[in-house]
């Protein structure tokens, strides 16, 4: 299991495909080079002014180092106004633990399905008649952020998994989202 970044970014109306365009361009090589694995990347179906996406690492230290590396490297230097100007609030961060997720080849749709369980060994009996290997389960990571340029949501047990699954016992979010494709 990855350290993995759920990120949701909210964007100015229009902003969206203006941070797609740059994100594919020059965020995907740039993270790759230095060792981030940019994983997929969605518009939310239901909100025309939102971009998700995820982004895994090997584990805290190594998120740390490459954040570090690409934060203050030549391609965000270089393009961070014009991201940020896409942006209203990319602070929407889920710090969890799982396998990562890239949407299968051709796909128009996913659903991302968060919740809140009761408790572990409850979702646990759960998640063993539902969901299976291809849903990349996805658990809180609780360990501090030690990048605290890039603020994650504390405080929080979620579990976040893709594709159709009968609806846990539990309040849930569920995100269609539309894959990008490069």
């Amino acid at each position: 299991m990855r350290v993995v970044e759920f990120r949701q970014y909210t964007l100015h109306p229009g902003g969206r495909e203006a941070l797609i365009e740059l994100f594919e361009r020059e965020f995907v090589a740039g993270q790759q080079a230095v060792g981030i694995t940019v994983g997929g990347r969605f518009r939310d179906l239901d909100d025309p002014n939102r971009f998700v996406w995820l982004r895994a690492f090997a584990d805290m230290a190594h998120r740390r180092r490459a954040l570090e590396a690409f934060y203050t490297g030549p391609v965000w230097r270089k393009y961070r106004d014009a991201a940020n100007a896409t942006m209203v609030d990319s602070d929407d961060v889920m710090l969890l633990r799982g396998p990562g997720f890239v949407s299968a080849s051709g796909a128009r749709e996913v659903v991302a399905t968060m919740c809140r369980p009761s408790g572990a060994a409850a979702f646990d009996a759960y998640a063993a008649r539902h969901l299976g290997p291809g849903h990349a389960l996805h658990r809180t990571e609780h360990a501090e952020n030690d990048y605290p340029r890039l603020p994650v949501r504390t405080g929080e047990d979620v579990r976040l998994w893709f594709g159709p699954a009968t609806p846990p016992p539990w309040p849930i979010r569920r995100l269609r989202l539309e894959p990008v494709t490069a």
